[in-house]
């Protein structure tokens, strides 16, 4: 049992936290049940390290039992060891390092996608985690994160895509430009979601074609020169007295919207 907070191996594993010691091991963290969880169903090979609390042992049996059989032996860690490994305040007794999944912009779109979203500056790691998760939702082919965007393997961004990581191809370290060239190389037409645009329902005959939305920072939305790359500006109305709605929320209702017109 790992039992020292201060530990080499227990430093090495908070550290992960901070994005440089992420980019120097290729490693980042994934913590709670469900998402450790989606990572042995889905990427096994890319899980390097289990720990589990001890008090936690019987609750998470199972994955434990399914770590064992993917050929990964689960480290048994005391709750002060687990409380200095994991970015959470309160920890639910599970977290594995992992291996990154990287995906080039090329690489995405050679996979012929009919559904994509880029993420512009997006900052917020509860929207870029909930955006992500809303994409594998709908059944979306793949996310790109342009320009400063939040790291996806954040541990914030990890948790709020509650396993989603490990569903949905995510690229990054691309322009938005870049990015817009390769999505319509690929034949997708490119959609910005901003207040500048036109009501979403007068659009929706043009949902059905092969399609990537674009969604800006959550302060400034999208500069003019931005939406001027894009194939058309479309907005959500708002028939209520809400002033705005959160980026995260808008966004999973276009992923859903293009998701219903391409599967009509």
């Amino acid at each position: 049992m790992i039992d020292n907070p201060r530990s080499p191996r227990v430093r090495a594993v908070a550290k992960l936290a901070k994005r440089s010691a992420r980019e120097e091991t290729g490693l980042f963290l994934v913590e709670g049940p469900q998402s450790v969880s989606e990572a042995l169903a889905f990427h096994p090979e890319h899980v390097v390290e289990l720990f589990v609390a001890a008090p936690s042992l019987d609750r998470h049996a199972h994955l434990v039992r399914a770590a064992g059989e993917a050929g990964i032996a689960a480290e048994t860690v005391t709750d002060a060891v687990l409380d200095a490994m994991a970015d959470t305040v309160t920890p639910q007794g599970i977290l594995a390092t992992c291996r990154q999944l990287p995906v080039t912009v090329a690489e995405l779109v050679a996979r012929k996608p009919r559904l994509v979203a880029i993420l512009e500056e997006v900052r917020d790691p509860g929207n870029a985690g909930t955006i992500i998760r809303a994409a594998d939702a709908v059944g979306a082919d793949g996310v790109i994160l342009t320009g400063n965007s939040v790291d996806a393997y954040n541990p914030k961004v990890v948790r709020s895509t509650t396993g989603s990581i490990f569903h949905v191809p995510v690229a990054q370290k691309a322009t938005l430009g870049e990015a817009l060239a390769a999505v319509r190389g690929a034949g997708l037409q490119a959609l910005a979601a901003d207040v500048k645009g036109a009501d979403l329902p007068r659009v929706r005959d043009a949902l059905a074609a092969p399609t990537a939305w674009v969604f800006g920072n959550e302060a400034r939305g999208l500069e003019d020169d931005q939406l001027r790359l894009v194939d058309r500006v479309v907005k959500l109305p708002i028939y209520g007295r809400a002033e705005s709605l959160n980026l995260a929320t808008a966004a999973s209702v276009c992923l859903y919207e293009s998701a219903f017109a391409q599967r009509a």
